[in-house]
Formats: structure tokens, sequence, C-alpha cells
């Protein structure tokens, strides 16, 4: 028998959510993601953006709402 807790999966189904990079960095959480899904088309929003409403199996949101470097001209 299979469950699903939290992201967590057993049972041979793919991950459907990654609590564990909720803190980390884009980059780490990407890779993170990509170890699980290596066919995950990882798209950045930002807050408040809207996702699209169509079902794509490969797409995973990254809701980064932090700026992480100092912005710069140039």
């Amino acid at each position: 028998m299979s469950s699903i807790d939290g992201g967590n999966v057993s049972g041979g189904e793919k991950k459907t959510s990654w609590p564990e990079v909720v803190g980390l960095s884009v980059e780490e959480a990407k890779k993170i993601i990509l170890k699980d899904m290596p066919d995950a088309n990882i798209v950045i929003l930002t807050p408040g953006m809207p996702k699209p409403l169509n079902w794509v199996p490969n797409r995973v949101f990254l809701v980064v709402d932090t700026v992480a470097l100092t912005p710069t001209v140039g």
C-alpha cells in the first residue's frame, strides 16, 4: 500500500510537493527538486503571481518572496 504524507511518497509514486526546501535558496531548492524529479520544469513565481490553470504533470512552481542578492546596475 502506498501513502503520501507532506509530499513524501512510498510505493513507487512520484512526489508532489517539497516542504523540505522552504527557506532554502532557489538554486538549492531546484537541486533537491530535480534530484527527486529529473524531468521537472521548474517555474519561478513571486507571491501574488497567478499560476497557469492548465495542468502540466512535470511542472513545479517555486514561489520566491525575498531578494537573495543586492540589486545592482550594470
